[in-house]
Formats: C-alpha cells, structure tokens, sequence
C-alpha cells in the first residue's frame, strides 16, 4: 500500500494513547503504595509495654501484663507475679530450662515465667505477641494458665 494511502493516526489519537500507557503506568506504580497503606491499617497492635505507656524493664512488664490481664478478666497482683518471676527466670526473658522433664521431652520452658510452648499457645491471651519470650505475652500467658487451673497466680507458690 503506498504511503498516501496507509491510515495515519491523528494527533488526538496519539495523545489518547499516551495517556492510556501513562495512567497505566501510574496505576501499577501506586498499587504496591495502597496495598501497603491497607495491609498496614489492618495489622493488629500487638500490646508492650511500651506500646501501653510502661517502661521496658520488669516493672514495666508487670503493670503492662496487669493492664492486659485486666481487660481480659485474668486475676493476678503485681506482688505474686513478681515473687514467681523471680523464683523462675530471676527477671531475664530470655530464660530457658534445658534440664527439666520437659527439656528431656523436647519442650523447654522459656521466658520470665518458665512457659513451655504448647502452655504458652494454649493460654497465649489476643492482643499479646505470639512470641514465647516477649515479656508481656509471656506474662499474661502464663498468669492466665494459672487463673485456669489454680484461680490465680496469686495462689502460686512453687513450681506450677
């Protein structure tokens, strides 16, 4: 077909053209922007102590637990848990027993309150993190395995 006669596009047609690929572009470019926008408005808060207002010692941890334990109706004193986490891991979160009957199973227990796993798991209290050796999930978490079983752990006074 000679030149003359082959259809030329017009300049409006073009530019319509253009601004397809463009606004094309624009739309993939912004995508990853609002999915992470949305992905991260719908990420749950997970409660800390420093998330809650507390400092990030054990003294916080404990009054971020209670706060936590509070509203979730798991009875519990400041005094109790302190004497247990003392007794358990002497303060350090990142305890683990590698010697007892439950190490020699394959379950060590972890944390301030001497947690093994499947415990922490079952009595793991939402809104805390999933994290054995987080102290606030550690805490509330074991402090409810006690409510369960022995009212509270006010009424611990040994090895639970």
């Amino acid at each position: 077909m000679p030149a003359a006669a082959q259809h030329r596009p017009t300049r409006t047609s073009r530019l319509a053209r253009k601004l397809a690929v463009a606004g094309t572009g624009i739309a993939v470019l912004a995508l990853p922007v609002i999915g992470a926008t949305s992905a991260s408005a719908a990420t749950p808060t997970v409660a800390t102590a420093t998330s809650l207002g507390y400092t990030n010692t054990l003294d916080g941890w404990i009054r971020a637990s209670l706060q936590v334990m509070a509203q979730n109706g798991i009875p519990g004193s400041y005094d109790s848990i302190y004497r247990n986490i003392i007794r358990e891991s002497s303060g350090n979160p990142y305890a683990i027993n590698n010697w007892d009957s439950n190490a020699a199973a394959g379950t060590p227990s972890k944390g301030l309150l001497q947690v093994i796993d499947p415990t922490f798991q079952a009595y793991h209290v939402s809104g805390t993190s999933w994290d054995p050796y987080d102290p606030v999930a550690n805490i509330t978490a074991a402090c409810n395995y006690a409510a369960q079983r022995y009212g509270s752990i006010d009424n611990v006074w040994g090895a639970y």
